[in-house]
């Protein structure tokens, strides 16, 4: 099912701030960063100079802080050592939060997290080296780790803590590294105590080969190769292959559905009793795939707590994903990404042209996001290097660039009754093929001064040969504190003469 941007928009806009129960292993992650620019005299090895550190919740702490940057109120079960890590990691989660469109406040609840005094809370120490100040690569990763099952009273203890708070969240996400919080017999106990109540239960699986203990989950994760692992499928490694481990796994666990993360192909999703959606997603600039699942499992918890259906869900979670990967580390996406990211690839698809309608909806869009919009117009009839000096001076005064051009009989009541050589659309197709040029729209009127009115732009371009003349719509973008700015002409240039020459 394909869903517009402008639904999965407005579901953005109204996330409240649901409150969401997370169960699984945290951990926190220290970076390291430091130049590399010589080996040491004592072995082939790289000598890093430390720059700085950096703490973050990782794990199911990153779930946790999309969670909390996308709006919601997060109650984490966990567990954590009695020592300076887990002090230091429940900090960092009180310091997680995040303000939505809709007013929604997201904080994390702490007191779900077990201080155990027989393991030390996990921790992984990530060396980062940079050449010439730049370009981040993770050199080293030390951690640090006990991964044996939580005793009978501390699975005890926890148990009774989501009885307690279970009830009044309004989904249920398990995250899962496989660290020992999520043992087959704790995990079946929570999903049970879930399913009792009627809450949505997402899974993220671990990397392990028997899914068995997420049986009655609402919808489970995995990428790729984990649902390979976990489902005992051993299938060519390629995303065709989704449909078949989908079904394995939504049989076999007794799932409402399955989303399957494929990287570059985007997300397949199976929901009981329809047939499979493939998601797919715009091609990306992969900087560092760490946190994507997570980010995922955040959004997707998100969407379905605010009165998604599973679809609405899975596509809000692809968009998310995809944002993650192009970002270095794990840095929790706010609803104005997801939602920029959702009329970026709206643009993409539906092109530049716009009606008058749609195009305020757009800037209304970009407004909100504190862009700069810059108009200019014209007849744009032969397409000449003066005309593309120009538009690219306009563009470069903000943001974005929007180009108001003449109708056919605008432009025959303007130039004569020979013009235009181009008919409108080809005119507007032509303006729509330039990077400098965000959005076209045409104008029947002899003059711009209503479309003006109507885009209320933040900068006016004109050529510098209106110097001294009065320029059409001054009063409407000065008013506003906006400005009028002449370009330079590239001289020489201009379609009269283009049509002369030609008829010589």
């Amino acid at each position: 099912m394909t869903h517009s941007a402008t639904e999965l928009a407005a579901l953005v806009e109204r996330f409240g701030s649901p409150r969401i129960m997370l169960v699984g292993d945290v951990m926190v992650d220290e970076y390291i960063y430091g130049d590399a620019e010589r080996l040491s005299p004592e072995a082939p090895v790289p000598v890093v100079q430390e720059r700085y550190r950096e703490q973050r919740a990782g794990g199911a702490g990153n779930v946790a802080a999309g969670l909390a940057t996308l709006g919601a109120k997060v109650v984490v079960v966990s567990v954590c050592g009695d020592d300076f890590q887990g002090r230091l990691l429940t900090e960092l989660f009180q310091k997680m939060g995040g303000t939505g469109n809709g007013g929604g406040v997201g904080g994390v609840q702490t007191d779900g997290i077990l201080r155990c005094a027989d393991r030390p809370t996990t921790a992984k120490t990530r060396l980062i080296g940079l050449a010439q100040h730049r370009h981040p690569q993770q050199m080293l990763r030390l951690d640090q780790e006990v991964t044996t099952p939580l005793s009978a009273e501390q699975q005890a203890q926890l148990l009774a803590y989501i009885k307690r708070e279970l009830p009044s969240c309004a989904a249920l996400a398990l995250e899962d590294y496989n660290k020992g919080l999520l043992s087959p017999e704790f995990c079946r106990a929570v999903i049970t105590i879930a399913r009792e109540l009627k809450k949505p239960i997402l899974v993220d699986p671990a990397f392990i080969s028997d899914f068995s203990k997420y049986t009655g989950a609402s919808t489970i994760t995995p990428n790729r190769y984990e649902a390979q692992r976990g489902s005992g499928l051993n299938l060519a490694d390629t995303h065709e292959s989704a449909p078949l481990l989908a079904e394995t796994l939504l049989k076999t666990l007794n799932l409402e559905t399955c989303l399957l993360t494929l990287d570059k192909h985007g997300i397949y999703l199976l929901e009981r009793g329809k047939p499979g959606e493939h998601i797919a997603t715009r091609p990306r600039n992969v900087y560092d795939v760490t946190g994507a699942g997570d980010m995922v499992l955040a959004t997707l918890a998100m969407a379905i707590a605010s009165g998604a259906d599973w679809s609405q869900a899975a596509a809000l979670a692809n968009i998310a994903g995809g944002l993650e990967v192009e970002k270095f580390g794990i840095v929790p996406l706010k609803r104005e990404e997801i939602i920029d990211e959702l009329y970026r690839q709206d643009h993409d698809s539906r092109g530049k042209i716009r009606s008058l309608a749609d195009l305020l909806k757009d800037l209304d869009r970009h407004r909100r996001a504190g862009q700069k919009i810059v108009f200019t117009n014209g007849v744009f009839d032969i397409l000449h290097a003066g005309h593309v000096q120009y538009l690219d001076f306009s563009r470069k005064q903000g943001d974005l660039l929007v180009v108001g051009i003449n109708s056919d009989a605008s432009t025959s009541r303007l130039k004569g009754p020979a013009r235009p050589v181009n008919p409108i659309a080809d005119r507007m197709t032509v303006l729509a093929g330039l990077q400098s040029v965000d959005y076209v729209i045409a104008f029947d009127e002899d003059t711009p001064a209503n479309l003006i009115k109507a885009v209320l732009p933040d900068v006016l371009i004109k050529g510098d040969d209106y110097a001294g003349k009065e320029v059409v719509g001054r009063d409407v973008v000065e008013a506003r504190g906006g400005k009028v700015i002449l370009a330079p002409f590239l001289q020489g240039r201009s379609t009269t003469n283009i049509i002369t020459k030609t008829k010589a």
